[in-house]
């Protein structure tokens, strides 16, 4: 086991960094609480999850911008979760690049949605910015400072692995529910 935190902390940062540029909820949640335990440094896990956020967000809304028939290829698929994204930039306004950050599902989407429309980039940069310094702090000290409920939940589950799946698939299930619901085509 003590390899194991060791490897983490050795490459967690890397990790973190790059899972982050995605959305990056997990790796922080796992390093906030690797850094309650003493195995990473909270204030470096703290600065790459947010560095990694918002170069993560910049480019997905750059490429949205700039290489439009190269993502639109790649979102075919996903037309419904797109036209989403818009209705809820018009329903929220900018308070959307807050928001996102905490909605697993439309994490990559919205950036993706504001990116296509004519949006002003030095804006959403400012408010990207802003929107991942309170998602790294809330999240990042938030499960910093609830490190040691999170390490018996953990221990929990080691004990009675059964539990994560019920979990996972609970959870799964519940977004899953929640876009087919939210992206259903309405018959009038």
């Amino acid at each position: 086991m003590e390899d194991t935190f060791n490897n983490l902390a050795t490459y967690g940062y890397i990790g973190l960094f790059l899972y982050s540029l995605g959305g990056g909820f997990v790796a922080l949640i796992g390093a906030s609480v690797l850094a309650f335990m003493g195995k990473m440094d909270l204030t470096l896990v703290l600065f790459i999850a947010f560095t990694a956020n918002t170069i993560g967000d910049i480019l997905l809304f750059y490429m949205a911008r700039y290489q439009k028939s190269m993502m639109m290829g790649n979102l075919r698929k996903h037309r419904r979760k797109l036209a989403l994204a818009h209705v809820m930039m018009k329903k929220y306004g900018s308070w959307i690049i807050l928001i996102q950050k905490f909605v697993y599902g439309i994490k990559t989407l919205i950036p993706i949605a504001i990116g296509l429309t004519k949006y002003d980039f030095k804006k959403f940069v400012i408010l990207n910015i802003a929107s991942a310094t309170v998602w790294t702090l809330a999240v990042g000290l938030g499960s910093y400072y609830s490190g040691d409920a999170l390490v018996k939940a953990a221990g929990v589950i080691g004990d009675k692995p059964w539990i994560a799946p019920i979990i996972l698939v609970t959870f799964g299930g519940a977004l899953w529910l929640y876009m087919h619901k939210a992206t259903k085509k309405k018959i009038k």
